[in-house]
């Protein structure tokens, strides 16, 4: 199994914890990145919204691709996963986008589509919003036309969404076939559009039993797509508390998930469940930090984290994507602590 983290560009993770010691800046998400980088994580994955929705949407937050292309010329090994939602971008600009980013970062770029959630921040910046199963419908316009410009010399496309006539693309990106596509989704819309569309899958955390009856869901309708499921990885969300001694792990927990119903960010959560066909039921424990982070239980010491870690990777999940805080230093210190006795597991 590989750990990735979550890039922190909204200032944090922590809907309870107003000042968590990380600006949102480029600078400190640079050095977040550049330690990422040098312990060992796989992926760095970067948020595109436009509104803060950890912190409130009156508070800063960086931009994800200009973000992105920064930080690919300051990282050496680490994928960059930078995150596209089409309700906000022109498909054939965008893929003209990811595949310079491609050129910048030596072919470490990924792409995770998110088909949309939040009403407001789409009102705001893209002026329109429309109902879930149609904003399936869109991405799959998004990904041909993007799959097509970056692998054809010239590619046409005459939908309900997008038209776009004799398109070159050049150079084209430098990892064959285009750049891969993660997205998530828990509805019956999604999961078919993920399976027929996409590369890789990532979902929510969730228990171990949950996460195992998702991977398998989503092989079985590969394979009904046509695809060889074995093709596709599966990425979860996670938020960490790694501490020397459980008490201390708990300590933390308790401090973080004490819910201020006043909190900026409080807004933002209303609209995600009300927007979103949740494949379960979500909790104001839930509501502490994004994406269910919290339901893996990655709580503890090194050990006991390895430990649930490693029942994740038996049952098929490839890659973690960790939230965590302070970033900066948590990232070092599960880069010293968690990733070596992963390692040693898995050369074991």
């Amino acid at each position: 199994m590989d750990l990735g983290i979550w890039l922190p560009i909204f200032g944090g993770w922590l809907r309870n914890v107003e000042d968590e010691g990380m600006p949102p800046t480029f600078e400190y998400n640079k050095q977040v990145a550049q330690a990422a980088d040098q312990h060992d994580f796989s992926t760095i994955l970067i948020a595109e919204l436009n509104l803060n929705d950890i912190k409130g949407i009156e508070a800063p937050s960086l931009e994800c691709w200009t973000t992105t292309a920064g930080l690919a010329p300051v990282t050496e090994n680490i994928r960059l996963m930078a995150a596209l939602r089409p309700g906000f971008r022109s498909p054939a600009v965008a893929a003209k986008m990811a595949a310079n980013i491609d050129h910048m970062s030596d072919g470490r770029f990924e792409i995770n589509l998110v088909s949309g959630w939040w009403e407001e921040e789409m009102k705001m910046y893209a002026g329109e919003w429309i109902e879930h199963d149609s904003r399936y419908e869109r991405s799959r316009e998004f990904v041909d036309i993007m799959r097509g410009v970056w692998t054809e010399d010239r590619f046409s496309h005459d939908g309900a969404f997008y038209t776009v006539e004799n398109t070159v693309l050049a150079p084209k990106p430098v990892q064959d076939g285009g750049i891969p596509l993660y997205a998530g989704g828990g509805s019956e819309a999604g999961r078919t559009f993920i399976a027929e569309q996409c590369d890789h899958y990532l979902m929510h955390g969730g228990s171990v039993d949950k996460i195992a009856g998702d991977i398998d869901d989503l092989r079985e309708r590969r394979a009904q797509a046509g695809h060889d499921p074995d093709d596709m990885q599966f990425g979860m969300a996670a938020y960490m508390i790694c501490r020397d001694t459980e008490a201390e792990a708990q300590a933390e927990l308790d401090r973080i998930t004490t819910v201020d119903y006043e909190a900026e960010g409080f807004d933002s959560y209303d609209d995600f469940v009300a927007n979103s066909e949740l494949d379960s039921e979500v909790d104001l424990k839930d509501y502490s930090v994004s994406n269910r982070g919290l339901r893996p239980n990655l709580v503890g010491t090194p050990d006991q984290i390895v430990e649930r870690l490693n029942a994740y990777a038996d049952v098929g999940l490839d890659l973690v994507l960790v939230q965590c805080s302070p970033m900066l230093e948590e990232v070092e210190r599960i880069g010293q602590e968690v990733i070596p006795r992963l390692k040693n597991v898995a050369a074991a």
